[in-house]
């Protein structure tokens, strides 16, 4: 998406996964992301997500005021993943599942995942196939306005694993809740794991087998 560089510093309207649109200005082009600011916040969305952007049709003027400083400290260009370990231990929201969005911070970011510590959820396993995009928080804000006494970094004790798949395997015989519960075929035993394929026993105690692929978040219950 190099050639989208001519749109940076224009106001552009796009459409990302979900058919969600945003709008606002393009601030950089990175080779796998791209930021926006909305007038409030920035926004950093990887490309994978991205179904197509345009130059806004009405443009906002409050979105042409001056574009405050970037939160992240980005010499080089910008990429998903620096953007991921530029993000480590400081506030932020993504939205990775339906219109929810999650607040909190990410711990670690292995091969295909990240590791994000929410005051919600706790620990969070999160597929770097389906972050939507990620908003930096103003540095005196904290999720829920709860005091940082309550919010310390918290990065899980557990081992982790290179991969998603090996990751899970560790969670074999454990309740796991897969994408916030959104269906409650999502929530159960994790019997097990093999070819990137999961087997959850339901509360019922029937068996759904479902595609690593299209798991966007685990957490333990």
């Amino acid at each position: 998406m190099n050639n989208l560089n001519s749109l940076i510093g224009k106001q552009v309207e796009l459409e990302v996964s979900g058919k969600v649109l945003l709008t606002g200005i393009l601030v950089d082009v990175g080779l796998d992301i791209i930021v926006i600011y909305n007038g409030k916040e920035y926004l950093y969305i990887p490309h994978l997500h991205i179904h197509n952007i345009r130059l806004s049709t009405n443009p906002q003027t409050e979105l042409s005021d001056v574009i405050p400083e970037s939160p992240f400290d980005e010499n080089e260009m910008i990429s998903y993943r620096k953007t991921l370990i530029n993000a480590k231990g400081r506030f932020v929201e993504i939205y990775v599942t339906g219109n929810k969005s999650i607040h909190g911070y990410v711990t670690a970011i292995l091969n295909d995942y990240f590791v994000f510590y929410s005051p919600v959820y706790k620990t969070m396993f999160i597929s770097l196939n389906h972050l939507k995009w990620l908003t930096p928080y103003q540095t005196n804000i904290t999720p829920y306005t709860l005091g940082n006494e309550v919010l310390p970094v918290k990065p899980t004790n557990m081992p982790l694993q290179r991969s998603l798949e090996e990751q899970l395997k560790k969670f074999e015989g454990q309740l796991v809740v897969f994408d916030l519960g959104d269906h409650p075929m999502k929530i159960g035993l994790l019997k097990q794991v093999q070819n990137n394929i999961i087997e959850l026993v339901t509360a019922s105690g029937k068996s759904v087998f479902w595609k690593l692929i299209h798991v966007k978040t685990i957490h333990l219950p």
